[in-house]
């Protein structure tokens, strides 16, 4: 029996199909299965090491480190992948962006050049954001993003609410730092620092939380 030239294409080409999709399915299926992790980026990872370390509910939730040449406005941006959009709260993973360079007084500087606690610092406020987005559910989390860009108070909101999330993880040391790096370094551009009083806790609100959080450790052990 003589099988046409044109059926044997046909047969080939199905199987390269099945071939293809099974290929592709398998992929799929590793990466849905696979351990989630971190991509930290190794001349930060101490730094981050160390921030991860007072947020032990983040563990197991991908968060990648990611350098970018200038982000507007910030030194540092955490946000939720596309992806993770679509996902439950256990299963979302997220970018933290860091900027490579910040200007004083015009002037560029690294980032990576900024003293080491006042780095773990501002990656501690980063990881506040990211406690913030957990407790939120998908619907809730655009809607932030949507009044964070539009309203002033909303920011306001949301970054103090990070500064809070990482000084009751026991960062407040690093976050002071942080907060008396940019508002008593003098060339620090003076719109910048305005930003950072507007919006976000102030050094002495940070003492007093302090000290609030060290009041109740207390009339626990009574």
């Amino acid at each position: 029996m003589v099988i046409c030239p044109f059926f044997n294409s046909i047969i080939l080409k199905r199987r390269l199909s099945l071939l293809l999709l099974l290929i592709t399915s398998l992929i799929l299926i590793a990466i849905i299965v696979s351990e989630p992790k971190n991509k930290i980026p190794e001349n930060i990872k101490s730094e981050v090491d160390i921030a991860l370390h007072h947020f032990p509910e983040l563990e197991g939730i991908p968060i990648e480190f990611k350098f970018k040449k200038n982000i507007k406005k910030s030194v540092m941006q955490a946000q939720p992948t596309w992806s993770g959009l679509l996902k439950p709260k256990n299963k979302r993973s997220y970018k933290i962006l860091i900027s490579e360079k910040f200007k004083i007084s015009g002037e560029e500087f690294k980032t990576l050049d900024v003293p080491r606690d006042v780095l773990i610092g501002w990656i501690g406020h980063e990881l506040g954001h990211v406690m913030d987005y957990q407790e939120r559910g998908n619907l809730n989390l655009i809607g932030f993003g949507i009044r964070y860009v539009l309203l002033k108070e909303f920011v306001k909101k949301a970054e103090r609410a990070a500064d809070s999330f990482a000084v009751s993880r026991g960062m407040s040391e690093y976050i002071l730092k942080t907060k008396r790096f940019i508002l008593n370094h003098s060339e620090i551009d003076e719109v910048y620092k305005n930003r950072i009083k507007q919006y976000y806790l102030s050094p002495d609100e940070i003492m007093d939380m302090v000290k609030e959080q060290d009041s109740i450790k207390d009339n626990n052990l009574l």
